[in-house]
Order: C-alpha cells, then structure tokens, then sequence
C-alpha cells in the first residue's frame, strides 16, 4: 500500500522549469535544439528596431540574454546538456535550481500580452503589487514609476534578471 501511494505522488509533481545558461547569440537555436527534442522550452523576447543602411527592422531579443528555460526531468539532464549553445543548468554546486513556475507564468503573461516590454536591472527593494484588471491581470512584480509612468518590473530571482512594462496606474493593487 505504500509503494503505490508513493508511486501515486510521484506522478502528482510537476516536472520543475530550470534555468539553461547559452552562449552568447545561442539562444534561438538552443531553444529551437530543445523543442525538437520534445522538451518544453521557454524563450521569452521582445521586439527591438534595428536600423541598417538601407532599412529599419523589427526583430526580437531574449529578455534574458545568455538564458533559455526548459522543463525537464532528472534522467533528461544529459540531452538538455547536448543541445547546441547549452552551457549549463543554472546550479547551486551540483544541484540544479529550478525556477519558481509562478515568476515564469507572469512574465509569459507579459509577452503574450504583447504591450511594450524592455529589460530591466534587477531591483531586491520596491513595492511588490499585482495587476487586477487589463491584459496582465494576475501578474504579480516591484511597481515603479520612472520619468511619471507607472511601470511592472517582474523578476526572475534566480537569474537576478528584471524586466520592465508600463502598465496602466489604475489596474495596479499593492500587496
């Protein structure tokens, strides 16, 4: 009886979202190598006009140069490592550290609301809030108010990397 109630929450947890550092430039094609190999990859961006002599051009840019999220499982360790560009899971000695899912769900939230979002230094002091209404309603982050308008910064602690999005004053609640 117990054997199957251990069997039985093993099947329960989630696989945990872990941290992947790339090498510079690396992180498309890490992303696209580990989505072909079946594993669930995040790679969140945002869009950067570029300008060249003859044109300007919208392309996109990892909100977190130099990093790829991946869920994976212990046993799968070695193909996320074999993927073009891996250099490393994110690691305390030599234990990988998984991301908190919830941080990660906010700032999908964020990109799938396709509002105007930039990199931002990483801050530990701030006011934490949460959205409630609008397209980000439920995302949770520091609020701050840079040149008078009012800005998210939500946070992967992990990484000590921050990103910013200006967000309606009236749709945010403090915690």
């Amino acid at each position: 009886m117990l054997a199957a109630h251990l069997t039985t929450e093993i099947h329960i947890r989630k696989i945990p979202w872990y941290a992947l550092r790339v090498r510079s430039n690396f992180e498309q094609q890490s992303y696209n190598a580990l989505t072909i190999r079946g594993l669930e990859a995040f790679l969140p961006s945002f869009k950067v006009r570029r300008r060249w002599s003859d044109r300007v051009k919208l392309i996109d840019q990892p909100l977190f140069p130099g990093y790829v999220f991946c869920r994976f499982s212990p046993d799968e360790r070695a193909t996320v490592l074999r993927a073009p560009g891996v250099v490393h899971v994110v690691s305390s000695g030599r234990d990988p550290l998984p991301v908190d899912e919830s941080e990660l769900n906010h700032i999908r939230t964020v990109v799938m609301a396709e509002l105007a979002v930039n990199p931002h230094p990483f801050l530990k002091i701030g006011q934490r809030v949460r959205i409630d209404r609008g397209p980000l309603a439920g995302a949770e982050g520091i609020f701050t108010a840079p040149n008078g308008k009012s800005s998210l910064i939500l946070t992967i602690s992990l990484l000590q990397r921050s990103i910013a999005v200006e967000v309606d004053a009236a749709w945010i609640r403090v915690l």
